[in-house]
């Protein structure tokens, strides 16, 4: 059960995000477009979570891929939809705050 719900929150074994940038990653933010201008990750790109599907195309598959929201609740959905799209490698960086201070620009 908890390994269950670690797995779906994307809270398994701890993430290097700076690897993953290193490998070229794309962080997704799945926010409100009004949410993400009032500040978001330099580089991100704004697709909120309603949209997603509808804008696979935008997301390479060949990268990392890193979702991110407010909270980590949406970008752990976000991250389930990209993963049942095909998406190998998706990681939930929950809020982008603290994601932001994960990653070393």
């Amino acid at each position: 059960m908890i390994q269950g719900l670690k797995k779906i929150f994307g809270l398994g074994p701890k993430v290097d995000f700076n690897e993953l940038m290193s490998k070229g990653a794309q962080i997704i933010d799945v926010r409100t477009p009004s949410e993400f201008n009032s500040g978001h990750i330099k580089g991100s790109l704004n697709i909120p979570l309603s949209n997603i599907s509808e804008n696979l195309a935008k997301i390479k598959k060949d990268k990392p891929v890193i979702t991110c929201c407010a909270s980590g609740m949406r970008s752990a959905s976000a991250r389930s939809i990209l993963t049942s799209k095909g998406y190998r490698e998706v990681h939930n960086g929950g809020g982008w705050m603290s994601l932001q201070q994960k990653i070393r620009k």
